[in-house]
């Protein structure tokens, strides 16, 4: 097939839209219909917990639509997420069954995690404009309506992101309940946003020097896309010229600024309270270039259908970002911040990747359980943050606690599972008894990651960096396990076949480890 006719459909807080694309090798990933329709599903939801029968009915509708817009487009696929709105609506499971059964469109509710990290492939899908920006010290804003993602890179890697509230709709609805005049409404929001946003500078920046900014959100981004600025590059402004922008709406009236910048009245005090979250941000991360690459989440849905359909070409059409690395690259973070001794994660994520990759044909596990291993190793070390006596349980709280973007909220709780039973005792009945997301796969997928990593901590259980080489064969029933070294091999050996009985039960293969000098 020359192309491949893709539609993205995104329930957010405030708004329903679809966007059609046509992807192909040839000319990348092309936006040929966009249609909006403004429905507040979040001021039912975040504030009730449901959301009105007036406005399931509306949204039925419009979903309706849509399904002919997909017909007259012959689309080949599709995917509809909802988010946050959804995702806080107490009866979600009913709701679901409900906008299927009457419209046939399937809804998958997103993760805050995986929502945001759609926003950051929607980003990417801009190609070395991304890559580029990034090069430089920079932060990523994501303004949602519930809340505000938090992302910072340098030198390329995704170093932290962390997730804060309130996102522009939640505020909204919060300061209707405060009686207060116009101009108070600056130092009002500021007054919301510093106490979460002090403690990330505090902890995340630092006295690193931020660059530049990217922003992603429904209001401003759309203004500053269409004329608002003359810029040589549509998209970029300088951080100073915005915050004057700003700063000269504040006397005038919403007719007038709806007027000036070609939006509709009903928008404006959404857009006021996002440009004021953005201002004061800005101002406090002294950053210089503001970009806003105009996507939206139906961007990233788009990006992330092409990559796992393998629509990417060697062409400069597609600029492919490496996400995993961006995902590792969170982790290691974590780590880094319970105080983990980077020397001792990086070498049982390496033993464990050479258990992995000798055992993946046989295993059943994929690339992306790999991964899963990988990130549970690096994550290992951070319980003893808490307690050097119930590290297992520490790390799974801390890990549980903590978004990582571009997991989802099952593969955190494998991940989280997998390191708690490398030193707690296997429950086999715990994990399907308790309330958890975990189904049969999930359990055991978790049972074999975590034989595979105790085995790995049984090579080097001193941390002493022993293994100059490993190799693995197997011998009849056996997996033998040679490690060259002339360092004391004395507690590994005698403690190695208690480190090796699980991997045991949960494979039905005996591992047997063995000494070789290195200078042999």
């Amino acid at each position: 097939m020359a192309y491949r006719t893709f539609a993205a459909i995104d329930i957010g807080s405030y708004e329903l839209a679809i966007k059609i694309f046509e992807i192909s090798s040839k000319n990348g990933i092309k936006v040929i219909d966009h249609i909006m329709h403004r429905i507040e599903l979040g001021t039912d939801s975040y504030y009730t917990g449901k959301i009105s029968s007036e406005r399931i009915d509306e949204l039925c509708r419009r979903l309706s639509e849509f399904t002919n817009v997909m017909e007259s487009y012959k689309v080949d696929d599709y995917k509809a997420y909802g988010t946050s709105a959804i995702r806080e609506t107490k009866n979600s499971v009913i709701l679901l069954d409900q906008l299927r059964t009457r419209t046939g469109i399937k809804i998958e509710v997103l993760s805050n995690s995986e929502q945001r990290f759609l926003d950051y492939k929607s980003v990417a899908s801009k190609g070395q404009a991304f890559q580029d920006i990034i090069g430089k010290s920079t932060a990523f804003i994501d303004i949602g309506g519930g809340s505000i993602q938090l992302s910072l890179f340098d030198r390329e890697s995704l170093v932290t992101t962390q997730n804060m509230r309130p996102g522009v709709l939640r505020m909204r609805e919060e300061l209707t309940s405060i009686s207060h005049r116009s101009y108070q409404l600056e130092d009002l929001v500021e007054e919301m946003l510093c106490d979460r946003f002090e403690s990330f500078m505090k902890m995340f920046v630092g006295d690193k020097k931020i660059q530049n900014v990217i922003l992603i959100d429904d209001y401003v981004s759309r203004v500053l896309q269409k004329s608002a600025f003359k810029s040589d590059k549509k998209g970029y402004i300088e951080a100073k010229d915005f915050i004057a922008l700003v700063d000269s709406l504040k006397a005038r009236k919403s007719r007038e600024i709806a007027e000036a910048l070609k939006i509709s009245e009903e928008n404006i005090q959404l857009l006021h309270l996002s440009a004021l979250m953005l201002k004061y941000m800005l101002n406090e991360l002294d950053a210089q270039l503001l970009w806003v690459p105009g996507v939206s989440i139906c961007d990233g849905m788009a990006y992330e259908y092409a990559e796992k359909n393998k629509l990417f070409s060697d062409t400069d059409k597609f600029v492919v970002h490496d996400f995993e690395q961006d995902i590792l690259a969170c982790a290691r973070d974590i780590n880094r911040r319970y105080s983990g001794i980077e020397r001792r994660t990086n070498e049982r994520e390496e033993l464990s990747l050479a258990i992995f990759d000798h055992m993946k044909k046989q295993c059943g596990l994929s690339k992306r359980d790999r991964l899963l291993l990988q990130l549970a190793a690096i994550l290992s070390e951070c319980g003893r943050y808490i307690s050097l006596s119930n590290v297992g349980m520490s790390a799974y709280n801390i890990i549980m606690a903590t978004e990582i973007i571009g997991l989802s909220h099952l593969e955190r709780e494998i991940v989280a599972n997998i390191v708690k039973y490398i030193t707690e005792r296997f429950e086999y009945n715990e994990i399907l008894g308790r309330v958890t997301t975990l189904d049969r796969e999930a359990y055991l997928k978790i049972a074999k990651l975590t034989a595979i990593l105790r085995l790995a901590e049984g090579i080097d259980i001193s941390h002493k960096g022993k293994c100059d080489k490993i190799k693995l064969a197997n011998k009849g029933e056996n997996m033998v396990i040679t490690v060259e070294t002339n360092a004391d091999m004395t507690l590994e050996l005698g403690f190695f076949s208690r480190c090796g009985a699980f991997f045991e039960e949960v494979f039905n293969i005996k591992p047997v480890l063995k000494q070789k000098n290195s200078d042999l």
